[in-house]
């Protein structure tokens, strides 16, 4: 009895719904294949799963330049590094300005020490200093004219130097320093002739030091001469001091 009642009721639901598609059939068609059900309401599906995420989209244009930050802290120091290589010499500069005049400095002592002597006597004797009296320069007064001999008040290196006039005879003299002959001069006298004989030398003196000239041999050698025309000279001048004695 339900299942025919039911059947019933289906038969009319079923005319009822053929007829109000009849009318709208010109606006929406009823797909035929669809249950009586579609009709109905039926319960809430379950939701679906996830979606696969979409592809990153294009990168978007650069914003407009920000404004400058503030400076930060200073850091520490860093090592110093290594000195690099020398550069190439750069252009010479333009001479500057000459500059102001310095103070003057205080004179530095000069050590002087020279003679200059001639002879007058015609012959000196032998063996003996020759005196020469004759004073062209002896402004320290190192030579002595009343001995010959001049003594060295500055050690240092001394020039020494003579020139002899010959005549009459033979000259054999030497330059004597402390007692001992230095170097020895000969001059063989030519008869009507009047000849000249020198000598000079380097030497180093010590304080207290004596230098002279001396005819050595006999008589018959001393042919040293002079005359208001004819000069025979002796002469020695301090080259440099010794500056540790000074």
């Amino acid at each position: 009895m339900r299942s025919s009642a039911g059947f019933v009721v289906c038969s009319l639901l079923l005319l009822l719904a053929l007829h109000g598609t009849e009318v709208a059939a010109q606006d929406d068609q009823t797909d035929p294949k669809m249950s009586c059900a579609n009709w109905m309401g039926g319960a809430p599906g379950h939701p679906g799963h996830n979606g696969l995420p979409g592809r990153d989209g294009k990168d978007g244009k650069d914003g407009q330049k920000g404004d400058k930050g503030e400076p930060g802290l200073q850091g520490a120091r860093g090592d110093t590094g290594e000195k690099g290589a020398t550069g190439a010499e750069g252009p010479r500069g333009f001479p500057g300005h000459m500059g102001m005049k310095g103070q003057k400095g205080e004179s530095a002592y000069v050590y002087r020490s020279a003679f200059s002597v001639g002879l007058t006597e015609r012959a000196p004797h032998p063996n003996v200093p020759i005196r020469f009296t004759k004073i062209f320069y002896n402004e320290q007064n190192h030579y002595d004219s009343s001995t010959g001999k001049f003594l060295c008040s500055i050690p240092g290196t001394y020039f020494f130097a003579y020139h002899l006039t010959v005549y009459m005879s033979d000259v054999k003299v030497s330059l004597y320093k402390k007692d001992k002959a230095v170097i020895f001069t000969y001059d063989q006298f030519q008869k009507n002739n009047v000849d000249q004989a020198s000598g000079s030398v380097l030497l180093h003196l010590s304080s207290g030091d004596e230098v002279w000239l001396q005819v050595y041999g006999e008589g018959d050698n001393n042919g040293v001469y002079a005359d208001n025309i004819n000069d025979s000279t002796f002469m020695g001048f301090l080259l440099y001091p010794d500056t540790d004695d000074h």
